[in-house]
């Protein structure tokens, strides 16, 4: 009874707040079911079959669910992978467009979609074409090197191809208050990244070894990729610097310009289809209207204002990151 109360409280305060304005609350009842769901984007004239599935990968990637003001998200590599698995079976699905606008993300995250990607294209045999909007930088253009053709909209930025640990010291603040950190180990670089204290020389030089390894991983994956770039000018592309969609098409890190329709486009060439669906996946709720659409839970898309700290910061320790971060420079 009281539960009754309280909700039909919260109703009534809702509808005080939009009484006197031009909008409406509309309450709908939902499937509690977390399935994905397949939605029709794009439907030929005709009878079709066939179809060309949208997948897309937003925001940071990371190994753990997101949490935001009103609740946790899925986990990127879970979802990513689960979308796979739906296009893997069906065999109506010929070709996969993979949407990608991210920064990038964890070494670990990036590493085993692209893992997942290159494992299915060999599986499967069905073609994957990228397609880049805003921003497909570092991990995110990582992720990209395991399909078999990039489009970038002409006003992407992408590039970024390097290793970056993030951490921080507050000694000297401790040094003001009067505090010491002390930390009992096993070994003289237990607490190496900590950031309680100075980053010695012998701990950086530890680092360092371990960021130049994880970029020599990227630099290979990009090599595989991009074949007809030769080594030397590779290494000098990959500064780190991040690229607009004509410079990374002359410098031969994207097969060409163009938008998300250009993508399907192509990957209807690559799996010989003349009438195709296009299908996107998405969980229960969520409306679907075109390629441009996110599979973001309701959860996700719901927060009005972004009070989220910095992935570096909000995460629980020092983590190896393929990921672009200018606001920290």
């Amino acid at each position: 009874m009281k539960r009754f109360f309280l909700i039909s409280v919260c109703v009534l305060v809702l509808l005080a707040a939009t009484g006197c304005s031009n909008q409406a609350l509309l309450i709908q009842p939902v499937s509690a079911k977390r399935t994905l769901k397949e939605q029709v984007i794009q439907k030929p004239t005709g009878l079709a079959r066939d179809k060309v599935a949208v997948i897309d990968v937003d925001g940071i990637l990371t190994n753990h669910a997101k949490s935001g003001l009103l609740g946790r998200s899925d986990n990127p590599v879970s979802l990513f992978m689960e979308k796979l698995a739906r296009a893997r079976t069906d065999r109506a699905v010929k070709a996969v467009v993979l949407r990608i606008n991210s920064p990038g993300g964890t070494v670990g995250a990036t590493d085993a979609m692209y893992h997942a990607l290159t494992e299915f294209r060999q599986q499967t045999g069905k073609p994957v074409i990228v397609s880049m909007l805003d921003l497909g930088a570092s991990g995110g253009y990582y992720l990209a090197c395991g399909a078999d053709g990039i489009v970038a909209q002409p006003s992407c930025v992408t590039g970024s191809i390097g290793v970056i640990l993030q951490t921080m010291s507050f000694k000297g603040t401790l040094d003001k208050i009067g505090a010491k950190a002390v930390a009992i180990k096993s070994g003289e670089l237990k607490a190496m990244g900590s950031p309680l204290k100075d980053l010695e020389d012998t701990e950086r030089d530890v680092l360092q070894r371990i960021v130049m390894s994880q970029y020599n991983i990227f630099l290979a994956v990009v090599a595989k990729a991009r074949s007809g770039i030769a080594q030397d000018k590779l290494r000098s592309l990959a500064d780190g610097r991040v690229y607009t969609a004509q410079q990374a098409l002359d410098a031969g890190l994207i097969d060409r310009i163009g938008y998300p329709e250009d993508a399907i486009d192509w990957a209807k060439q690559r799996a010989g289809l003349d009438k195709c669906q296009v299908v996107i996946y998405h969980r229960p709720v969520d409306y679907k209207p075109n390629a441009y659409a996110t599979a973001m839970s309701p959860l996700e898309a719901g927060a009005l204002v972004n009070v989220g700290l910095p992935h570096w910061l909000s995460a629980s320790g020092p983590q190896f990151l393929y990921m672009w971060q200018p606001d920290l420079e």
